[in-house]
């Protein structure tokens, strides 16, 4: 792999390209996002990510996975996605559900990994699983992160996983720290999801952080949150 920002170098390793996040927060978790796209958008070919995926961008999941202290991802793309328990020791992942309607039953809570994120209406039985209640209709995931490390005490750095319709509702609720998207160089066509799915008109800007590029022409971009302009004295 080649990097080309922002120091550029022949031969970098993932481990070194993806040493950790790419900031912190004081006062929540930073929130980033690992995401696989192809050059015209999709996130899916025939429904899942796996056609557009490759060793490197796997290799790239599976590292900020080891630095992230929780997973978060939606509950039907653990689902379709046969989501288990972490192979990091200590880590958790929280499934993000408006409708409360998850298998508790799965390896991923019966290992004690697994948490729920969910609305304060959904019925849903708790026994025996963590659950983080937070909104009326809509899951308030703003609310919900404030809460994780009350959950999961230590938790500096939340990595999400998509589907495309959590990470329009992060988006929505001005969440996302970082972007590290690994763009595969396919056109797919289709409809599938945009990489942020049914998302309200945002405006947030980001600044490219890191380039790398491999033989396969795959392109691995970390995108960090511009801070927002201080008002005029």
């Amino acid at each position: 792999m080649q990097r080309l920002l922002p120091t550029p170098a022949l031969d970098v390793s993932l481990d070194e390209a993806y040493a950790g996040p790419l900031g912190s927060h004081d006062d929540r978790p930073w929130v980033g996002l690992s995401m696989v796209a192809s050059i015209d958008g999709s996130t899916v070919v025939d429904g899942a990510s796996a056609g557009l995926s490759s060793d490197n961008d796997s290799g790239i999941l599976l590292r900020l996975r080891q630095v992230a202290d929780v997973i978060l991802v939606g509950a039907g793309t653990a689902r379709d996605e046969g989501y288990g328990p972490p192979s990091k020791p200590g880590q958790r992942i929280g499934l993000v559900t408006r409708s409360g309607s998850i298998d508790t039953s799965s390896e991923l809570f019966s290992s004690g990994s697994g948490f729920v994120v969910t609305t304060t209406t959904a019925a849903f039985d708790e026994r025996g699983v963590d659950v983080i209640r937070a909104g009326a209709d809509d899951v308030d995931l703003a609310a919900a992160i404030r809460q994780i490390p009350e959950l999961a005490p230590g938790t500096s750095f939340i990595q999400a996983e998509g589907g495309p319709s959590l990470n329009g509702a992060l988006a929505n609720a001005d969440l996302f720290d970082e972007l590290n998207l690994s763009t595969s160089p396919a056109i797919v066509g289709g409809d599938g999801p945009r990489l942020v799915n049914r998302a309200q008109n945002v405006s947030a800007r980001y600044e490219l952080a890191q380039l790398v590029i491999d033989d396969q022409s795959f392109v691995f971009s970390r995108w960090r949150r511009r801070p927002a302009a201080e008002p005029s004295p």
